[in-house]
């Protein structure tokens, strides 16, 4: 099949994220505001009719399908399969801890960090860290108080 105009994919593209033809249309189309809703209603219609249009329409739902299907769960459960298999395995130890870290990226757990330096390439402290250190020396030393300790 031949490829749509930029508007067909456009209305494909709005259709399949909308259900709507008639948003579709408006939103691919230029559509003046005065424009009535029955004519839109019926050139929407006639996009959709059309066989390459249609066509594209069904692809772009199929891609949609298999894209919602793939969630935080399913991914956890795939890297959980790899890591049984890779520990079944006498030398799995090393893919075992790939999918391990993998199911810590993907929960979060796990985040790369990136060292900030600045102009001069010197480390740049940790802002957050040096703003829990605070906190937590506050605690600490709020604790010892209670406690009847010293506090300093």
């Amino acid at each position: 099949m031949s490829e749509l105009t930029p508007k067909q994919e456009a209305f494909a593209l709005a259709y399949v994220e909308t259900g709507n033809a008639s948003e579709a249309y408006r939103r691919s189309y230029d559509v003046s505001p005065d424009t009535k809703p029955e004519s839109i209603w019926v050139n929407a219609s006639k996009l959709l009719a059309d066989a390459k249009v249609s066509q594209r329409v069904k692809e772009l739902q199929k891609e949609a399908r298999a894209l919602s299907l793939v969630t935080v769960g399913t991914l956890t459960q795939e890297l959980d399969e790899a890591r049984q298999k890779a520990m079944a395995e006498a030398k799995g130890a090393s893919a075992a801890v790939s999918a391990t870290m993998g199911k810590a990226k993907l929960h979060g757990l796990l985040v790369d960090k990136v060292a900030q330096t600045d102009t001069s390439g010197k480390d740049i402290p940790d802002a957050s860290n040096r703003e829990l250190a605070k906190a937590v020396a506050l605690l600490l030393q709020k604790g010892m108080k209670e406690a009847g300790g010293s506090g300093a």
